[in-house]
């Protein structure tokens, strides 16, 4: 057996049955040819945004892929290629210090680059999908596919990537187009609130006052398991918004495009009551309610208990449901 306590990032000491790691493609491939990679199999990036619920009784696999390489570039744009292994937030200061607009507001999130395709991660008005061209990938059958980033079914939190018929496709490397013009995404949060305190507005000032919410909201996992948000913010149409503003008119929201809305889950669990409470060793973090925290020696069962408590009070509330971000395995 080998402990993966290593490999998640809420802290969960459950075991796989053999674990493998890769660095090329053609390492990939050989570990598919040569009978390595049975069933049942998981692929993981830096288990940031998965709950072991019980130990892996198969191979689990982990890209070590690495590299940033220039594919083009325009006056205006720089495409990039990098590896699936490359930690997000590396390639975050990357783009920074290089210049390159589109990714600084998602600085700090934890994972891995072919991760961040498979989740569609974003924060502070920006998704990752935004920033996307197409994504390799090697398949079970060691066959190699790129899709577009038109056929990655991109929506909020989700991609085709995180379908059941495509468990067994591994991503490789992630294209993405990012900008050499200055551009900022600021008008949410706490943004300009933040950049105030700055006597100019610049990349590497965005990205340390992303940083400094961040880190002023979040625990670090180092210190104390979690997994970043743990709920999706629900959206809704406007009706219900309406309804509920009749009874809570300081009820935040988000417009989207199609006329519905975004509704903070952060803000309804902490109305239920649940920040900073705990259900036995599993807590609601006291800075914010959408992260779940390890209080130490918590099992995934102990998180799934007090994540089902934390819905059946949301939709007790306010009528609607929330559902994890996270994955369960």
């Amino acid at each position: 057996m080998y402990s993966l306590l290593p490999h998640n990032t809420f802290g969960i000491d459950a075991n796989a049955a053999r674990f493998l790691e890769y660095a090329s493609v053609e390492e990939l491939k050989k570990h598919i040819s040569g009978g390595s990679v049975t069933n049942p199999f998981l692929h993981i990036g830096a288990g940031s945004n998965l709950l072991f619920t019980k130990d892996y009784d198969g191979v689990v696999l982990h890209s070590r892929i690495e590299g940033i390489e220039v594919t083009g570039e325009t006056e205006k744009h720089v495409e990039v290629r990098v590896g699936a292994g490359v930690v997000w937030d590396d390639f975050v200061a990357y783009c920074v210090a290089k210049g390159w607009y589109g990714t600084e507001n998602l600085s700090l999130i934890p994972g891995e680059v072919g991760a961040s395709a498979v989740q569609n991660i974003g924060a502070y008005g920006v998704e990752v999908k935004d920033l996307i061209t197409s994504v390799e990938t090697v398949d079970i059958n060691g066959k190699e596919r790129v899709y577009p980033v038109e056929e990655c079914g991109y929506a909020y939190r989700d991609s085709i990537f995180k379908r059941p018929e495509n468990k067994p496709v591994f991503i490789t490397y992630v294209h993405f187009r990012l900008g050499k013009e200055e551009r900022y995404m600021l008008d949410y949060g706490s943004i300009r609130q933040e950049l105030a305190k700055y006597p100019t507005v610049s990349l590497p000032v965005v990205r340390q006052v992303i940083i400094d919410i961040r880190q002023s909201k979040l625990p670090d996992p180092k210190v104390r398991g979690n997994a970043g948000s743990f709920f999706m913010n629900p959206v809704v149409g406007r009706e219900k918004l309406e309804s509920l503003q009749k009874e809570y008119p300081q009820m935040p929201y988000y417009d989207l495009e199609d006329g519905r809305v975004k509704i903070p889950a952060g803000w309804m669990i902490d109305c239920c009551g649940w920040k900073g409470k705990a259900l036995g060793p599993v807590a609601v973090h006291d800075k914010q309610a959408l992260v779940l925290v390890n209080l130490g020696g918590a099992s995934g069962s102990d998180v799934v208990a007090l994540s089902d408590a934390i819905r059946v009070s949301v939709f007790e509330k306010f009528g609607i449901e929330i559902h994890p971000e996270v994955n369960f395995i």
